[in-house]
């Protein structure tokens, strides 16, 4: 038996928490989140898009009825995330300060970055233009250069198809798919995915289909397995 760590990451497009009747329950994305069992968890769509972008989920709530904390991101004001991106790390995980990486495209997009347990973790929701998607997995890709630390790129990658758009990847990273996510109340889509560097051991991965995580929001969580190899 390997005794070599394994870590839990997720991706959750939490869509405001407004799910499926038109009604914004942050609790019941807690639900969700306390079902993965994970020890990073990325969001996206984690604040409301008016005024000064307050969070969707309260950081309080987080840390009060979950096992997470929301890792604070620099001038994001009443918010827990960043251009919608949030980042979640288990309260017994040590973490990096969180780097923030501008994305290039048609309309605001920016992605995280953190270091967890010998893990480079980056989150990002990708553009709606394949064009944009590419532009911005480029500049997430110029910005790993040089850094050797297993990487884990993991969001909303907003692609239909099964590789096109997401060729900055191919080469040296292993793309992802655990399943359809989207639409929540019929998935027809594999949006959500996750890019895993060489050096990286991909060991199970699935979509959560539980009752709650079909009205909780308009995505279903993605979660994977991940050990470092050696």
């Amino acid at each position: 038996m390997s005794t070599r760590p394994q870590f839990r990451i997720a991706s959750y497009n939490v869509h405001k928490c407004v799910g499926l009747d038109g009604r914004r329950r942050p609790g019941r994305i807690i639900d969700v989140l306390n079902s993965l069992a994970a020890d990073v968890v990325v969001l996206q769509e984690a604040d409301r898009r008016l005024g000064e972008r307050p969070a969707a989920i309260p950081a309080r709530l987080i840390e009060d009825e979950t096992d997470f904390r929301s890792l604070e991101i620099s001038n994001s004001g009443p918010s827990i995330g960043w251009h919608g991106n949030a980042i979640l790390v288990r309260k017994s995980i040590n973490s990096s300060p969180v780097e923030q990486i501008n994305l290039p495209g048609t309309e605001p997009r920016g992605a995280l970055g953190v270091q967890v347990a010998g893990l480079r973790v980056i989150a990002t929701h990708l553009g709606l233009l394949r064009s944009d998607r590419r532009a911005q997995l480029r500049a997430i890709r110029n910005h790993l250069n040089g850094d050797t630390t297993p990487a884990v790129i993991l969001g909303d990658f907003n692609e239909w198809t099964r590789s096109r758009g997401l060729e900055p990847l191919a080469d040296g990273f292993d793309i992802h798919s655990p399943g359809r996510s989207f639409h929540a109340a019929r998935p027809v889509a594999a949006l959500d995915r996750i890019a895993t560097s060489i050096g990286l051991e991909l060991r199970d991965a699935g979509v959560v289909q539980s009752r709650t995580a079909r009205i909780a929001s308009d995505h279903l969580p993605i979660w994977a397995d991940i050990q470092i190899a050696g």
